[in-house]
C-alpha cells in the first residue's frame, strides 16, 4: 500500500528543500526551520518503482545503456489514457529535465536579441533561463478574477504583434495551481499560429489535477502541432527530481533534426540507466499510487484553507485546481513581503517561498508546499498562525 503518512528524515540527504536552507534564506542555522517551499514532496516514491530499480541492481554491470522502445511506449501509453493525447515515439527526446529541455530548444529555435512571451506571475525560470541566454524577455500579466488568473487575450496579442519570436505557457499553471480550459488553449494556439510565434509548453504538472478539473494538453487541440513543443515529466506526479528524467515532446520533422543535431555537436547523451528504469516503471505501475496521492494533497489543501482562512485575518486561501502548491494571498494583512518573510523565519521557524520570486505581480502573495504527510503539515500550519498571531 501507499505509505503518505510516515515522517521520513531527510536532513544530511542532500536535499536541497532541506539541506540548502541557511544559504537559501541568509539564516545562521536553521536545524529548526520547517522546509516548504520548493516544490518536491515528502513522500516515499511508489514501490514498484523502487522494486524496478532493485531489479535492475541485481545485474552487476552498468555499461553504455539505449533507450528501450518500451521505455517511450509507457509515456505514449500514459498521455493517451491519462489525456487522450495521442504520440508517436519518433517525436520523443529525453532531457535531464525540463529546465535544461527548456534551455535546449530556446536555443536551437531563437537568437541572441529574440523576444519571448511569457505570463506573469509564472515559474521563475521562465524567466531566468531566456535571460541568461540573451533573449528578451516580454511578459503579460494574467488577471486576478474571483482568486483565479485568467488570461489578458487583448495584451496577449498584443505582445505576439510586437515580433515575439516563442511563448513558453506553463500549463497547469504553477504558482496559480490553474487549468487552462480548452478555449484558452484553442486560443493561444490559434494566436501563435497567427503571428509565427513558437509554442514551448511546459506541463510537467499534467498528472496532478483535481476533479473536476482536466488537463488539457495544447497539441490535443492546435491545428497547427507543428509549432508546439512539448515537455513531459515524471518527477513532480512521483516525486523523481532526483533522477532528472524529462522529455521534450516534437511533432515537426524538420524541428526533430535540429534537435538532433544539437544534441550531437554537445555530445548529449541519453539517459543513464537508472533514470530509464525510473522512468518507464512509473508509467508503467503508478497510476494507483498517484490516484491516493491527489486525495491526500486534496485534503491536505483543504485542512489548510479551513485553518488559516478561519484562524487568522487578512490571509485568503484559494483552492487550486491543480499542483500541491498553495498560492497564499496576504495582501489584506497590511505586511510587506520581507515583514512577512521574517516572521514566518524567525517568530514562526517557517520557510516559504515569496512571491516575487514568481515576478513583480506576484507581490502580496506566498507559495506553500502542501506534498507531506499530515503530521507535517499540522505543525506547518502551526507555524503558520503562531507567525502572524
Amino acid at each position: 500500500m501507499p505509505d503518505f503518512s510516515t515522517v521520513f528524515e531527510r536532513r544530511n540527504t542532500h536535499s536541497t528543500k532541506w539541506d540548502l536552507l541557511e544559504q537559501i534564506y541568509s539564516i545562521p542555522d536553521a536545524s529548526d526551520v520547517l522546509p516548504m517551499w520548493i516544490a518536491d514532496m515528502d513522500f516515499a516514491i511508489p514501490s514498484t518503482i523502487i522494486d524496478a530499480l532493485h531489479k535492475r541492481l541485481e545485474h552487476p554491470v552498468f555499461g553504455y545503456n539505449i533507450v528501450p522502445e518500451e521505455t517511450k511506449l509507457a509515456l505514449t501509453n500514459w498521455l493517451e489514457k491519462k489525456h487522450q493525447l495521442k504520440i508517436e515515439n519518433k517525436w520523443i527526446f529525453f532531457q535531464q529535465g525540463v529546465i535544461p529541455a527548456m534551455a535546449s530548444v530556446l536555443d536551437a529555435f531563437t537568437e541572441v536579441g529574440d523576444k519571448i512571451l511569457i505570463h506573469s506571475p509564472v515559474y521563475p525560470p521562465f524567466n531566468h533561463v531566456p535571460t541568461r541566454l540573451g533573449r528578451i524577455v516580454e511578459t503579460c500579466d494574467l488577471m486576478e478574477i474571483n482568486s483565479s488568473f485568467e488570461i489578458d487575450f487583448d495584451d496577449f496579442e498584443q505582445k505576439l504583434s510586437s515580433g515575439v519570436k516563442a511563448f513558453i505557457l506553463c500549463s497547469p499553471h504553477n504558482p496559480g495551481g490553474k487549468v487552462w480550459t480548452k478555449e484558452d488553449l484553442t486560443k493561444i494556439a490559434a494566436l501563435c499560429e497567427r503571428y509565427n510565434v513558437l509554442i514551448i509548453s511546459d506541463e510537467i504538472h499534467a498528472d496532478i489535477v483535481f476533479k473536476p478539473n482536466k488537463h488539457i494538453p495544447i497539441l490535443s487541440v492546435a491545428e497547427n502541432v507543428n509549432n508546439i513543443i512539448t515537455f513531459f515529466a515524471p518527477t513532480k506526479t512521483f516525486n523523481l527530481a532526483g533522477i532528472q528524467a524529462a522529455t521534450i515532446i516534437v511533432p515537426d520533422q524538420q524541428k526533430r533534426k535540429i534537435l538532433e543535431n544539437q544534441a550531437l555537436e554537445r555530445g548529449q547523451m541519453e539517459l543513464n540507466i537508472f533514470s530509464l528504469t525510473a522512468f518507464q516503471a512509473a508509467y508503467e505501475h503508478g497510476e494507483p499510487w498517484l490516484e491516493e496521492l491527489l486525495e491526500v494533497v486534496s485534503s491536505n489543501m483543504d485542512y489548510v484553507v479551513e485553518q488559516l482562512t478561519n484562524k487568522l485575518k487578512g490571509i485568503k486561501v484559494p483552492k487550486p485546481e491543480a499542483t500541491y502548491l498553495l498560492w497564499i494571498d496576504y495582501r489584506d494583512t497590511g505586511l510587506s513581503e520581507k515583514e512577512i518573510m521574517d516572521l514566518l523565519l524567525t517568530k514562526g521557524k517557517l520557510a516559504l517561498e515569496p512571491g516575487t520570486k514568481y515576478g513583480k505581480t506576484g507581490e502580496g502573495f506566498l507559495r506553500m508546499n502542501v506534498a507531506c504527510p499530515r503530521q507535517t503539515l499540522e505543525d506547518g500550519v502551526a507555524r503558520f498562525i503562531k507567525a502572524l498571531s
